[in-house]
């Protein structure tokens, strides 16, 4: 065998065996995940009543924390929990999900890169059912959004003349009529809407005098705003004008909404946008109709509550019933 067939040999070995190791490592590669992703919901028949849980803890067995195990799911009820290197994909995974108003899930899944559901019972009321508690009945919710507003608060009016001499020659000395044969004259009004006040459909119409031999040289209110001009050209006889527009005031106000809760047995559940302020609730307690101003800590006299917020910042209640209390 000659020098070089030897070699040639010897390549093509290194590269099948390069080759197969590639393969097997892609091969063990492709049977790995890394992240166990899912959602928490609430358990219930009516799929609008399926809404998500926040801060419920997602325990996986054989996991160390540092490993993420606690997983928590934010306000729309998802995590990912990071699982260990080489975990394999179908491999078994015991998980618990815990949330103090919850009943705890135990299941085992087959790790997959699929996304996973589940769902938690709430835990049965603690509260009984006893003579002397306190019904709390037609709760609403009612908070403070800012508004802009336009409103109309007047109008202006105001007539003005271009003064002129028909049928004089122009003989270059400007202003002229448009075809540069008669000598013209330029005037004008200018309107002042005041602070804090604009114009709108601003408008100006020839009224009296040889109208047709007239023009409007320069617009500066069709725009509006607070202020507002226009010039004439005249090159006929005395022309009169009338400029008017109506007067508008912005401001920005404080409009009260109202919305109504989920009503779950003995929780309640609603949202805040995010432009909302200064929420309060309006229930009627013990046959009184009261409203409960949301104190800085989200709570309330007769019920706790806690709030998560989304990236778009909706706010998201939910209020469990103190002890001597009833929702109805």
């Amino acid at each position: 065998m000659t020098g070089r067939r030897k070699i040639l040999i010897v390549a093509a070995g290194a590269v099948t065996a390069g080759l197969v190791a590639a393969l097997a490592i892609h091969a063990r590669s492709a049977g790995q995940i890394k992240t166990l992703t899912g959602v928490v919901l609430r358990a219930d028949e009516q799929v609008r009543n399926q809404v998500p849980i926040a801060d419920a803890e997602i325990h996986a067995a054989g996991l160390p924390a540092r490993m993420g195990s606690p997983a928590k799911t934010a306000g729309s009820g998802l995590f990912r929990l990071n699982l260990p290197p080489n975990f394999r994909r179908g491999e078994p995974l015991s998980v618990a999900i815990a949330h103090p108003g919850y009943q705890t899930l135990e299941t085992t899944v087959a790790a997959t890169n699929e996304s996973y559901v589940f769902f938690l019972r709430p835990a049965p009321a603690k509260i009984p059912e006893i003579p002397n508690q306190v019904t709390v009945t037609s709760p609403r919710v009612r908070y403070a959004v800012r508004e802009t507003s336009t409103i109309n608060v007047g109008s202006a009016a105001q007539t003005f003349e271009v003064i002129n001499q028909a049928n004089v020659p122009c003989n270059g000395a400007k202003p002229c009529s448009p075809d540069g044969r008669w000598k013209a004259s330029l005037a004008g009004k200018a309107l002042d809407a005041g602070d804090g006040n604009s114009f709108e459909d601003a408008r100006v119409t020839c009224i009296a005098g040889p109208c047709p031999f007239t023009r409007i040289e320069k617009d500066d209110f069709s725009a509006g705003g607070r202020h507002v001009d226009v010039l004439v050209r005249n090159w006929s006889d005395t022309a009169t004008f009338l400029f008017e527009a109506e007067v508008t005031h912005t401001m920005v106000s404080d409009a009260i909404r109202e919305s109504y809760p989920a009503i779950f047995d003995g929780s309640m559940d609603f949202t805040l946008p995010p432009t909302g302020e200064g929420p309060s609730i309006q229930a009627t307690v013990g046959g009184q109709d009261i409203v409960f101003p949301l104190t800085p800590e989200w709570g309330l006299t007769w019920a706790s509550c806690n709030v998560t917020k989304s990236k778009d910042g909706t706010k998201l209640f939910h209020c469990d019933m103190k002890s001597g209390y009833r929702l109805q």
